[in-house]
């Protein structure tokens, strides 16, 4: 019989890692299973440099390797392998890696979410390299150049603003010949002399020289005319897909994907099982703010397992 972890952490982006981090210093050793690509989204980031504590900035995988090296200080324990299937029907909990099977008085969740991508050649080669998915994140980046972001809706209109503040100038390309974001959103975009719309048109490829983004291949979806664009970046705005699945029809969630909680705190719709960052959190996606869910959850967590008397 499987003596029950305390508490087991599946996913290890910022929130999963601080979630460890907390735990860990709280002697609850916990257990995270971290993925067979782990630290999360910003393992794709060069330079982060709204994170504080680095004024001078610090490469993505680094500050991940800082993270999990801090929590990994405070006795938190690592399966770099994905959690293939979860029992949540009673306590304690059943999480399995393949055959592997581990059992948690507690889970906290913090699978993340992954960015849409066009899935066209260039585009990953040259993801961080001048393609990003992230404007609040990378737009300082770019700064006097021309940009494009790819997308129609809320969140492809508010990143080509946000990127206003610093390209010379932003052009969103829709596949379509409307956008699909509310009426005062395009009604921004459209008085904002520095947005301009290329419609009914998608990007056939990403091209770059010297390993930096530099120009599109654009194909109008009408006429089948295939041009070259160019461009200084290219931002990546069609939606994000919470990493859900494995928890589906055993959590509550929305009509996206995304886990509920009962905010502020990171209780999910069964006792016991917490979920922090990107899985929750589709309005800002920071590592910052996911961090700071990933220490709430661990505090919740630690509140629970004192309720029952461990």
């Amino acid at each position: 019989m499987n003596v029950a972890e305390k508490v087991v952490i599946i996913g290890s982006g910022p929130a999963g890692l601080t979630a460890a981090l907390y735990t860990g210093r709280a002697n609850l050793e916990p257990l995270v299973i971290e993925g067979a690509a782990p630290l999360g989204q910003l393992m794709l980031t060069t330079e982060v440099e709204n994170y504080p504590g680095f004024p001078d900035g610090i490469l993505g995988p680094e500050l991940m390797e800082k993270f999990r090296a801090q929590a990994e200080r405070f006795g938190a324990k690592f399966i770099s392998a994905d959690a293939t299937k979860v029992d949540l029907s009673k306590r304690p909990f059943k999480v399995w890696e393949g055959e592997a099977e581990y059992e948690a008085q507690t889970i906290i969740i913090s699978t993340g979410a992954k960015a849409r991508m066009l899935d066209v050649p260039g585009e990953r080669e040259l993801l961080g390299r001048g393609v990003s998915t992230c404007a609040t994140c990378d737009g300082f980046f770019f700064r006097g150049v021309p940009l494009v972001v790819v997308g129609g809706g809320d969140s492809a209109v508010e990143e080509a603003l946000f990127l206003t503040r610093f390209a010379t100038k932003v052009t969103l390309i829709h596949r379509r010949d409307a956008l699909r974001a509310s009426k005062i959103m395009q009604d921004r975009a459209l008085a904002n002399d520095k947005v301009e719309f290329i419609w009914d048109t998608v990007v056939e490829e990403v091209l770059g020289t010297d390993g930096k983004v530099d120009r599109l291949m654009l194909r109008n979806v009408k006429t089948e005319g295939v041009t070259e664009f160019a461009t200084g970046g290219l931002f990546v705005a069609i939606g994000h897909d919470p990493n859900t699945s494995l928890f589906t029809g055993q959590l509550d969630m929305d009509a996206a994907g995304y886990i509920t909680v009962a905010h502020p705190r990171t209780s999910t719709s069964i006792e016991g099982v917490f979920a922090c960052g990107d899985v929750v959190d589709h309005i800002f996606r920071q590592a910052i703010t996911a961090a700071g869910t990933g220490c709430a959850a661990a505090i919740d967590a630690e509140r629970f397992l004192e309720s029952l008397g461990h």
